[in-house]
């Protein structure tokens, strides 16, 4: 066990940054504590919507931390990475992806998960389009890139709108999106499913997790979607906090969620969590492992993109395709040690 921690540790410290985080200004340090807390909220649908399943959450969470809770809410995931980065934003919710960039970026530590009503960890991408569109029903009608199709992608930072289509949908099959569709413009899931359905694209990336929650808010929207592409199984969702808060403070984040819907008014918390996406389950423990998967993901996307770049060197591309496929191999064995 020990030499498994030593290993991991070992391995993770070169890890655990991308390059371009790397390149990056630090995260700016907290002085203290903050007086109130500030809960990053990423934009997977409209601020009003997000206000609605989060905001009581936020309530419970103020008066069990007797400290204000703050909402902070950004019209695209950057705005509450680059917020938690220079400390305006102290807990939030991420996807794996954004989670990610705000371990790398932000002074950021994952310490609990989402889960499902069924006690489920985890959600998937689709592919999605119109139910009235008889002419795509698979990828193959799709990737046929005469540039007719109009395509719907995620927030460059969302796991399940952006880097999972990239990676399995257009990455594997070597095509690349801009040349391939007639456009492709960048959106959160519920504008994406809502465009799809009113017939605006003609095919959008989303996830599980939206189209179960518009069966449930807008169901004549969500009536008017099909399925073309389900990914494999996709972590859930992790919660980030800043890892130089203090560790009393944290130990009372951590242990609000890990008792919520657990302790004290267990209906009451049960009812706020199943308003939020399509339903959430109970918080789960976690930490930075949970994003292994998502860094695989990156490195295979950036080889792929490697690969296929005819304007670099021949010498210089080896040697960055061998550095990636050194931290694959360190990845592997991160994994394997979990």
């Amino acid at each position: 066990m020990v030499r498994k921690l030593l290993v991991s540790a070992a391995l993770a410290t070169g890890l655990m940054m991308s390059p371009a985080a790397k390149a990056e200004v630090s995260f700016k340090p907290l002085d203290k504590d903050p007086e109130e807390i500030v809960f990053g909220i990423i934009s997977t649908e409209s601020t009003s919507n997000l206000k609605s399943q989060w905001l009581p959450l936020m309530a419970d969470m103020e008066e069990a931390l007797g400290k204000k809770v703050k909402a902070f809410f950004a019209p695209d995931y950057a705005g509450v990475i680059e917020a938690m980065r220079f400390g305006k934003v102290h807990v939030a919710w991420y996807g794996n992806k954004s989670g990610m960039e705000a371990v790398d970026r932000s002074g950021g530590e994952v310490f609990v998960q989402t889960s499902k009503k069924d006690g489920s960890q985890g959600y998937y991408s689709h592919i999605i389009t119109n139910v009235k569109n008889t002419n795509i029903n698979s990828l193959d009608d799709i990737l046929n890139c005469d540039k007719s199709l109009n395509f719907g992608i995620g927030d460059p930072n969302s796991t399940s709108g952006f880097l999972v289509p990239s990676y399995y949908v257009f990455a594997q099959n070597n095509v690349d999106p801009k040349k391939c569709f007639k456009t492709v413009r960048n959106a959160n899931h519920e504008t994406n499913l809502m465009a799809t359905a009113n017939n605006q694209v003609d095919v959008a990336a989303n996830n599980s997790e939206q189209i179960g929650r518009s069966k449930l808010k807008a169901p004549a929207a969500a009536e008017k979607v099909k399925v073309i592409w389900t990914s494999p199984l996709i972590p859930s969702d992790p919660m980030v906090y800043r890892k130089d808060l203090s560790k009393e403070m944290k130990s009372k984040i951590k242990a609000f969620f890990l008792g919520y819907g657990r302790l004290g008014d267990v209906a009451g918390a049960r009812k706020v969590l199943d308003g939020i996406s399509d339903g959430l389950g109970l918080f789960m423990e976690s930490n930075n492992t949970q994003l292994y998967p998502i860094r695989q993901l990156a490195l295979f996307k950036d080889k792929i993109k490697l690969e296929k770049n005819q304007d670099i060197k021949a010498a210089d591309k080896a040697g960055k395709i061998e550095a990636i496929d050194k931290k694959l191999a360190e990845l592997a064995i991160l994994v394997s040690h979990k």
